[in-house]
């Protein structure tokens, strides 16, 4: 199976079903930090990320908003002092999409080089 992350988000159309249970069971190995929640009845990927300072965590939500743009693919986004948390679902089909899971290998793979820098 490819690298999530070296993979590009495909336009989802309303009207396709969400990822299954095993299909999500699937996928969650190759992004082991994050956590399926669920809010309002949606399947819902979710990671907080650590900062040493509200600095840092607004460089790293500029940086995954960045990659929200290019991709057209969309997260919620909470920064606040020292982490932020990111959020992925498919809107259209109210659930998790393989873009989900690609969106957030890319994510994971923003976030090493800036936990490299803290060091």
């Amino acid at each position: 199976m490819a690298d999530l992350a070296q993979q590009k988000c495909v336009a989802c159309k309303g009207g396709e079903p969400p990822l299954s249970d095993a299909e999500i069971a699937q996928l969650l190995p190759q992004v082991p930090e994050w956590r399926v929640v669920e809010r309002d009845g949606i399947k819902r990927l979710e990671r907080v990320f650590k900062f040493d300072d509200f600095t840092q965590a607004l460089q790293f939500t500029n940086r995954v908003g960045e990659i929200a743009e290019q991709e057209g693919h969309h997260p919620a986004i909470l920064t606040e002092w020292g982490k932020v948390a990111v959020t992925w679902w498919t809107h259209k089909i109210r659930g998790l999409h393989r873009n989900d899971f690609i969106m957030a290998a890319k994510t994971d793979r923003l976030y090493a080089p800036a936990r490299a820098e803290r060091r």
